[in-house]
């Protein structure tokens, strides 16, 4: 297949990319490298199925011209989009950011897909939808209140999305994200725990009382099964939550975790209360059983998952 990747020099699409060149498809990618960085990329680039584009994918009349040169040469089969805000905090912090990037992106992808008849969408989506629910998330829970512009901007992608299939797509896979960790990640709490640490190795200050509690899902777990899905899920609109089979950690493990690999004699120092941020979820847990049903299960449990993503993004620092 040639697929198109939005976010392409981002944490996770990344990945994704390296597993899909891994498989023999031919791979697009588009980035404005905002938050992605090119070395995420360094494998793929040495590829010849592999071409990276710097644009702008809000910028219409530039995706256009992209998309228009590429199907000269051969049709794409399928876009990944990836390309989000995808620091929920910073989207508390400035109020257009997720318009921008998380939505935006969104409606002008869907406008050139349906100029050029590409009819097939795998959408990266986020467990941030559900708000602030106090009970296990399942895929058909409702209604859907985000506390997050994030949240919201993703959850007005799902809505263009499943609009466009009443229309011009075909068929559209919509993945719903936990807490994904591992290497080349940019934010998140493990990210931030070593670079605080790296700054001042004696004390790890940690926003909240530590009892925070999510699932936290490793990116090759992740991307395992988000093609697992497209392989065999086929109904028109294909929505999963992805998981670890219910597991879950604390931030208190993850502090823990990361002082033990990074600075084993560093203070942790709980600010209090809890929660990290506004539009941060506290405490809240995935059912995966759709995802079960269709045969798939995580390789790494939640705790599992911190261990190795620790070691690995200490590493990088």
């Amino acid at each position: 297949m040639k697929v198109l990747i939005t976010g392409a020099a981002g944490f996770i699409a990344s990945h994704l990319i390296d597993r899909l060149l891994a498989a023999g498809h031919e791979v697009l990618g588009i980035d404005n490298l905002k938050l992605g960085r090119r070395e995420n990329l360094a494998a793929a680039m040495g590829k010849t199925a592999f071409r990276l584009q710097i644009a702008d994918i809000t910028d219409a009349e530039s995706l256009s011209s992209i998309v228009a040169e590429e199907m000269k040469v051969r049709a794409i089969d399928c876009v990944w989009h990836l390309a989000a805000n995808s620091d929920i905090r910073a989207g508390g912090q400035d109020f257009d950011v997720d318009m921008r990037d998380t939505f935006m992106t969104t409606h002008v992808l869907l406008k050139v897909l349906r100029q050029y008849g590409i009819r097939k969408i795998a959408f990266a989506s986020t467990s941030a939808i559900y708000g602030d629910r106090g009970s296990l998330l399942t895929e058909d829970i409702g209604p859907l209140f985000p506390i997050s512009y994030y949240g919201a901007m993703k959850l007005a992608s799902e809505a263009a999305i499943s609009a466009a299939l009443e229309s011009y797509l075909d068929t559209a896979w919509i993945f719903r994200f936990p807490n994904v960790i591992g290497s080349r990640a940019t934010h998140g709490a493990i990210f931030d725990f070593v670079q605080k640490l790296r700054r001042n190795s004696t004390e790890l200050e940690v926003l909240g009382d530590g009892s925070q509690e999510k699932p936290y899902l490793h990116v090759s777990d992740l991307v395992d099964a988000m093609l697992y899905i497209v392989n065999n899920s086929h109904l028109k609109l294909n929505y999963y939550n992805i998981g670890s089979d219910g597991s879950v950690s604390t931030v208190k493990f993850i502090a823990d975790t990361v002082r033990k690999v990074v600075s084993p004699e560093a203070q942790i120092r709980f600010t209090g209360g809890n929660r990290g941020w506004v539009g941060d979820v506290p405490k809240f847990n995935y059912s995966t059983r759709k995802l079960s049903e269709i045969g798939w299960r995580a390789h790494f449990s939640s705790n599992g998952a911190v261990e190795k993503a620790v070691r690995e993004i200490a590493s990088e620092f």
